[in-house]
């Protein structure tokens, strides 16, 4: 069968910045349903009329992909707003302590301040995508039904970039 919309594909998939250095790459096969948005809409046109075995190689842009990065969305906090245990790598509700929404991310932490960058890890990053079709069939009813409620790893996963919601 050919990929193709409410067909259920399972693929592997891995994720390499632009200099072809390893980021992600799935443990098992991940399972989406074909043409409802769940993935990187080019990585689902370049699998698009595919068959179980077929190697696809994609490089997406920063736009197409996470955003560009947003130097707008630093912001620079008190450490002690952020409560107890702040450290370096912590993810915080950037509103919840005068930043803008979302989720932010120390990246910083000196004189009693804390550096939260509200972009996205991979903000302003190209991406470069091999992916492997490991099983295409038609969807029933009920997966259709069901889609919304897959969970797919975030570096697979359209995830509307914060700068995108505030502007």
């Amino acid at each position: 069968m050919k990929i193709d919309d409410d067909a259920l594909v399972s693929i592997d998939v891995s994720m390499s910045d632009a200099q072809d250095n390893l980021l992600e790459k799935t443990d098992a096969p991940l399972t989406y349903l074909h043409g409802h948005g769940d993935i990187f809409s080019r990585i689902e046109e370049e699998l698009r009329g595919k068959e179980a075995g077929a190697q696809v190689r994609v490089q997406l842009e920063p736009e197409e992909a996470f955003g560009d990065y947003d130097p707008e969305l630093i912001t620079l906090v008190a450490v002690d707003d952020l409560g107890e245990g702040v450290a370096v790598g912590m993810k915080v509700d950037g509103a919840s302590v005068g930043a803008s929404e979302g989720v932010h991310t120390v990246t910083d932490i000196a004189e009693g301040m804390a550096v939260l960058d509200g972009n996205h890890p991979l903000a302003g990053s190209a991406l470069r995508f091999e992916v492997t079709v490991i099983e295409v069939r038609a969807a029933t009813d009920e997966e259709i039904e069901a889609a919304d409620a897959v969970a797919l790893p975030d570096f697979v996963r359209v995830v509307e970039p914060i700068s995108r919601t505030l502007h």
